[in-house]
């Protein structure tokens, strides 16, 4: 019969208070989480594409709509772990696109790979970055994050999209910067990462599932709404949706807007207004036509009814205008 002297008792009584403080460390760690990622009240539904590949999709409109809302992200569940394309607009929604990947699969996230770093498609990086995943960038990430205008959008942000971005909000690095196109495997799968360098961004990549055949483009084609120029090359940007392969595709998962099994139909509207754009801004700046003059003479009824047309429309003709300007002036 086991004998239960002082010794035996003290210890058990040691190791029941260090249990208990664990427990209550884990829990006190957990409620930090959550004050750290304010709970998102938006719809985030999951569509599977493919057998491999699963979409969210963000509402249609500017970048404060919908609690932020408004950009689209992907993954693709392997053998060995989860590949995410995109993190969407803030902490909150990056932390409940982890929660809805789980409900799919247990498997670890072992990558995400972001198409470019603009705001609404960044701010949800960090909630993956505490689980360790492997952060994927194009060439011109570091370029954004060190500018003062990634500061200044963050505050922006914090303001406009609080509580969900806030003080603890905050740019992350990547792992790996991609500058030219790359191959990896995973669990059995192949993803091919087409670098396009300086199109809708500073750095712009789309990710290829070969084995589905499923092309994520980022916001290089927007689908449903009027597409959002700011800094672009428009040029570079036109000329690679010239050249976008698409044939075989069995569907395309845009930066904004549903995904498709029609790819070259989703890409015509962001071709065509980008089209559209250099060839009016383009016939002002050669005749020396002032910019309110030529934009109060052109026939906006092709796209003047499309999501965010009264909001974008008219930055996005000035940018142009002014960067064809530019243009003329290297010739």
């Amino acid at each position: 019969m086991p004998i239960c002297n002082k010794a035996n008792v003290f210890g058990i009584m040691v190791l029941c208070i260090i249990i208990a403080l664990g427990s209550s460390a884990l829990a006190e760690s957990s409620k930090e989480k959550e004050k750290a990622y304010p709970p998102v009240t938006v719809d985030m539904n999951v569509q599977k594409i493919t057998e491999h590949v699963y979409f969210v999709g963000g509402k249609a409109g500017m970048a404060t709509d919908n609690e932020g809302f408004v950009s689209n992200s992907g993954f693709v569940v392997t053998k060995e772990g989860v590949v995410v394309f995109d993190a969407l607009g803030s902490p909150s929604l990056g932390h409940k696109l982890i929660h809805n990947i789980r409900k799919i699969t247990s498997k670890p996230i072992k990558k995400l790979v972001i198409s470019h770093y603009h705001a609404d498609h960044i701010y949800g990086i960090q909630a993956f970055e505490e689980l360790g995943a492997e952060i994927i960038a194009p060439l011109g990430a570091q370029e954004y994050i060190r500018s003062d205008a990634a500061k200044e959008r963050l505050e922006e942000r914090r303001f406009s999209l609080d509580p969900w971005v806030n003080e603890r909000t905050h740019l992350v690095l990547p792992d790996v910067t991609i500058s030219q196109s790359t191959t990896f495997t995973l669990g059995g799968l192949t993803f091919v990462i087409n670098y396009l360098g300086r199109a809708h961004s500073s750095g712009d990549l789309t990710m290829l599932v070969e084995n589905d055949k499923v092309l994520f483009s980022g916001d290089i084609i927007f689908e449903g709404r009027v597409p959002y120029v700011g800094s672009a090359d428009s040029k570079n940007w036109l000329e690679t949706l010239t050249h976008l392969e698409t044939s075989g595709l069995a569907a395309l998962i845009p930066g904004h807007g549903p995904a498709s099994t029609k790819p070259s139909e989703t890409i015509a509207l962001t071709r065509k207004y980008l089209a559209y754009l250099r060839t009016t801004m383009g016939a002002a700046v050669d005749d020396f036509t002032p910019f309110d003059e030529v934009y109060a003479a052109t026939d906006w009824s092709e796209f003047k009814d499309l999501p965010a047309f009264a909001e974008a429309n008219r930055t996005n003709a000035y940018q142009v205008y002014l960067s064809m300007e530019a243009e003329l002036l290297q010739e």
